[in-house]
């Protein structure tokens, strides 16, 4: 994958379409990511012995291929390429802007 957990990306389709999120999580088994604040459903807790119930805003995971790196220059969705280093180690470069992606 060349989404890293804390990169910030932007959703490029669903219910959330345009809004920018940082990734929490990533389930390489079944291609999805968790994003901070984006993705949210409601769950409702059962009430303990001595308290009461409630409802708790759960972020839910979304597919990789809905989500796209936000460019480092403009702030605009662009694709990853991996590319070698001068020392020979691998390194991510957005393709919109050429700039290095930490």
């Amino acid at each position: 994958m060349k989404l890293k957990k804390g990169d910030k990306v932007i959703v490029i389709a669903g219910k959330s379409k345009g809004e920018t999120s940082s990734i929490v999580r990533i389930l390489t088994k079944r291609n999805m990511v968790l994003l901070d604040g984006i993705n949210l459903v409601k769950r409702h807790r059962r009430a303990g012995q001595p308290g009461k119930g409630q409802i708790i805003d759960k972020p839910m995971p979304m597919h990789i291929s809905n989500v796209q790196l936000v460019d480092p220059k403009d702030g605009k969705p662009t694709r990853v390429k991996i590319t070698r280093g001068k020392d020979g180690e691998r390194e991510r470069v957005a393709v919109k802007s050429g700039q290095s992606v930490k």
